[in-house]
């Protein structure tokens, strides 16, 4: 298994892949005492609307100006294998009967991520540090687009959070908060990788939202405590 805080992107992919797998195989003891996810898949997921919330990922891929560009080309052998193929040689459906990409990443910090709090500090989690329940939250989208129009360095704040929660009632515990800019609408202009205002969340509103949450879950409770820690050390 691939770990360390330096594999970070390829992490989540694997993180994403591994909760698939655990909601789509039921363990027998449960499913025997009526607990399993298998009558979750087939009354709600199996017949839910899925949006794809994620960028595909390209050569030329926006990404912030210090990051040098990613490459992508034929994946070639490694090594000679007798009657098969010779070191440097492109893999072809006609000559091998597939085809593979080689995928050169300057960075892992491009497209759509889960960012770690260690991407910021060394003592905080990596991806595989953190509970696997975070790919399985209730979702709630506060838009900022408005005040973006008129600030594009516009950060979400308090007031932010209580106008939502006035209109459609308190955040559920546990849940993930998006903040939408509509950044996305410019993908993937390369304008992107320039731009020095950016849209945010402000310290009191993210120390509001993470102290009123008041989880009894374990993960919930790891996950305030690791913001709250890496909102201190940033802002001193």
């Amino acid at each position: 298994m691939v770990s360390g805080k330096g594999q970070s992107g390829l992490i989540s992919s694997l993180a994403a892949f591994v909760t698939i797998c655990t909601v789509m195989m039921p363990c027998t003891s449960d499913a025997a005492e009526g607990k399993s996810l298998w009558s979750i898949y087939e009354s709600a997921l199996k017949g839910a609307k899925y949006v794809d919330l994620t960028h595909t990922i390209t050569p030329n891929i926006p990404v912030w100006a210090g990051f040098a560009e990613s490459t992508f080309a034929p994946a070639k052998a490694g090594s000679d294998i007798e009657g098969f193929a010779k070191k440097g040689d492109v893999y072809t459906y006609e000559r091998h009967g597939f085809e593979a990409t080689e995928y050169t990443f300057r960075t892992d910090q491009l497209g759509t991520q889960l960012d770690p709090p260690a991407h910021w500090a060394p003592e905080y989690p990596a991806i595989d540090e953190l509970p696997a329940t975070y790919a399985i939250r209730p979702l709630v989208v506060i838009s900022i687009v408005e005040q973006l129009k008129t600030n594009p360095n516009y950060a979400l704040q308090v007031a932010d959070i209580e106008a939502w929660e006035k209109k459609h009632g308190r955040i559920p515990e546990g849940s993930v908060v998006f903040v939408r800019s509509d950044r996305s609408k410019a993908w993937p202009g390369p304008k992107l990788a320039t731009l020095k205002e950016f849209p945010g969340v402000g310290l009191d509103a993210d120390v509001f939202y993470t102290t009123s949450a008041k989880s009894s879950s374990t993960d919930m409770n790891l996950s305030t405590r690791i913001r709250l820690r890496t909102l201190r050390a940033n802002t001193g």
